[in-house]
């Protein structure tokens, strides 16, 4: 084999004359810089494949003589080599490699240059899988093939993309589960614990793809149904004292405060809600326990302040307090504003100087712990004015919310402790880890392929991905070869 590396060697020094020669004679020509850039970028790919050609021709073929022992058993030498495919960002190479096994024609059963060179499990390599897949959690997976095919010049299918995405989405939970917690000096006071759910397109069952088994829709009913992801995300925060006029001014005049705090660590998880664990755990509770376990490892001495912000959603309270049972629960604020505007257009034109008049009076009486004021105000207003129909609808869904939430709506106290009330993170967590990816046009998605992209890409909007990829591939190299790396 150290013939046919220096035959390799040998073709890498006249490809790199043959780019002195072009860069040479582009220089003569005033050829323009980008036209230039283009082609020795495809140039240095080829110079690139030949030199890693090198470095496995150096390898040898693995040949460990007639017979190995494993484990106790004799494994012959097989009198054929077998040639492998190994997909690399430079192109394809070719590697024929000794074989043992058995006998010829029954599994293989050791090959040493595979684990020599640390071959993955598959054709493609780990850098490729790597650039593929930053891809493919950003766009879908058509556009990342796309992509790398205008990049590389290698063109993988959209279906072994997917494929790869959901081989590398089975050690991205181990992954992230096993994070370690942020520095001490580097978090906040208050930590915080938030979560919220965002629907994602589901592909319709293969019985009803067809026409003529295609059941007719009802009157409302969607061409494709969604089911829920659950996000959650838990971050720390210094405490920022402020008043209920401070608030209003910030939410209905949006003059933000300069100095009010980030939040630090962040860290985000989403589960599909009917994605079952080996326990039978649902997505809901998958998110919970997460997060719990995030919380005891930031703050194992619970020294800090636990805020647990949530929107009203009933199943998720319940979480809460299963999961997080000493956090103080804060309805987010938000939606609590966004039921004030529903109410002042029973009574006010939508734009009209009135309802926001009459949203800014009750916001600042909710934020200063006035709960069974506004409760009360909306109900006579609702008697005195004898709303009926849709109107109705919507002022008792108000008021039944308010009613609902008051335990965690004491917004007085929030503010004078300098607790966050608003769930812009949890907010932001469903648009940037589940909206922004999988609700593109015509997007649809299985249950395992969701549960997949959410998993790596919350590995990825976490800043963890060049760790992952690294734990990714010595995960696979300790499964196939008995040890981390080769």
């Amino acid at each position: 084999m150290i013939v046919s590396q220096e035959r390799a060697f040998l073709n890498a020094q006249a490809r790199l004359e043959k780019i002195r020669r072009y860069v040479e004679q582009a220089t003569n020509s005033g050829e323009r810089i980008d036209r230039v850039e283009r082609e020795l970028f495809g140039q240095l790919l080829e110079l690139g494949r030949t030199l890693l050609r090198a470095f496995v021709d150096g390898q040898g073929d693995g040949d460990a003589g007639r017979s190995i022992e494993i484990d106790g058993a004799e494994l012959r030498r097989l009198s054929r080599p077998r040639e492998r495919r190994y997909l690399s960002v430079f192109g394809e190479l070719a590697i024929k490699r000794r074989v043992y096994g058995t006998r010829e024609g029954q599994r293989i059963e050791h090959v040493p240059l595979d684990a020599r060179l640390g071959l993955p499990e598959g054709e493609f390599s780990y850098v490729l899988m790597d650039w593929l897949q930053r891809l493919c959690v950003k766009e879908s997976f058509r556009e990342a093939v796309t992509d790398l095919r205008a990049l590389l010049n290698l063109a993988p299918s959209e279906r072994a993309a997917e494929q790869m995405n959901q081989h590398m989405a089975q050690d991205a939970e181990i992954f992230q589960a096993h994070q370690s917690p942020p520095e001490p000096d580097t978090e906040g006071e208050i930590l915080v614990a938030t979560a919220d759910g965002k629907g994602v397109p589901m592909r319709r069952p293969l019985e009803e793809r067809t026409h003529r088994s295609r059941p007719r829709r009802g009157k409302g009913e969607k061409a494709n149904k969604k089911q829920m992801a659950y996000v959650g995300a838990v971050y720390s925060i210094n405490p920022f004292p402020r008043s209920a006029a401070d608030v209003v001014d910030e939410v209905c005049r949006k003059r933000r405060a300069e100095d009010r705090p980030e939040p630090q660590n962040k860290q985000m998880w989403a589960e599909m809600t009917r994605c079952l664990d080996d326990n039978g755990a649902t997505g809901r509770e998958r998110v919970f326990l997460e997060m719990a376990i995030a919380c005891k490892d930031r703050d194992p001495d619970r020294t800090k302040t636990l805020v647990c912000l949530l929107d009203g959603e009933r199943a998720l309270w319940q979480m809460a307090g299963e999961w997080l049972p000493n956090a103080v629960g804060v309805l987010d604020l938000f939606h609590v504003l966004e039921r004030l505007w529903t109410a002042a257009h029973c009574f006010h034109s939508e734009g009209s100087p009135e309802a926001a008049a009459f949203v800014s009076h009750r916001l600042t009486m909710l934020l200063e712990g006035k709960v069974g004021h506004v409760i009360g105000g909306l109900r006579r207003l609702r008697d005195r004015h004898s709303l009926k129909g849709e109107k109705l609808r919507r002022i008792n869904a108000a008021i039944a919310y308010y009613d609902n939430n008051r335990e965690h709506m004491k917004y007085d106290e929030y503010l004078a402790a300098g607790y966050p009330i608003g769930s812009g993170v949890a907010e932001g967590a469903c648009r940037h880890l589940v909206k922004d990816r999988m609700e593109g046009t015509g997007m649809r998605w299985t249950v395992p392929g969701a549960q997949a992209m959410l998993h790596l890409r919350a590995v990825y909007l976490n800043g963890r991905w060049d760790e992952f990829i690294e734990r990714h591939a010595e995960t696979e190299q300790t499964r196939l070869y008995g040890k981390a790396a080769a």
